[in-house]
């Protein structure tokens, strides 16, 4: 089922390197609108659950420990196509192969610290807002 909402967050690297205030901009300018948001910290546990799906992965310990390093901005955000939107918005996970004037190419510095997180289908899309937002919180 399509729905219009997906859920981002902004990574510690971008809340660290100050990028908040610019990603907000290009995902206004993208024709999102934000239903939802929050700073908040994840915990080793939080990023553990959220991330599971990679616990076997090598980068693992390393992704939880980026993701827990400093706080991070959540957000539900709402527009006609919305995961496939916001995800050409991001660009690639790398932001080396990232188009020009994404946010992974304005903003991440590598593969690991990629400044944005995008769901990647809107299944997931509800599982990682609801994961973030209790449905009180998603008006």
């Amino acid at each position: 089922m399509t729905t219009n909402r997906t859920f981002t967050m902004i990574k510690p690297d971008a809340v660290e390197n100050g990028h908040i205030g610019a990603i907000l901009d290009k995902i206004n300018a993208g024709g999102f609108r934000i239903v939802a948001m929050k700073m908040t910290q994840m915990t080793q546990r939080d990023a553990e659950a959220f991330y599971a799906i990679h616990n076997e992965r090598p980068f693992f310990g390393e992704l939880v420990a980026f993701m827990t390093r400093g706080p991070i901005i959540a957000a539900i955000l709402e527009k006609e196509n919305a995961v496939e939107d916001f995800r050409s918005l991001i660009g690639a996970t790398n932001p080396a192969d990232a188009a020009d004037g994404t946010i992974r190419k304005l903003y991440a510095t590598s593969l690991g610290e990629n400044a944005v997180h995008g769901s990647d289908s809107d299944e997931n899309a509800k599982i990682e807002g609801d994961f973030h937002f209790s449905g009180r919180e998603q008006f």
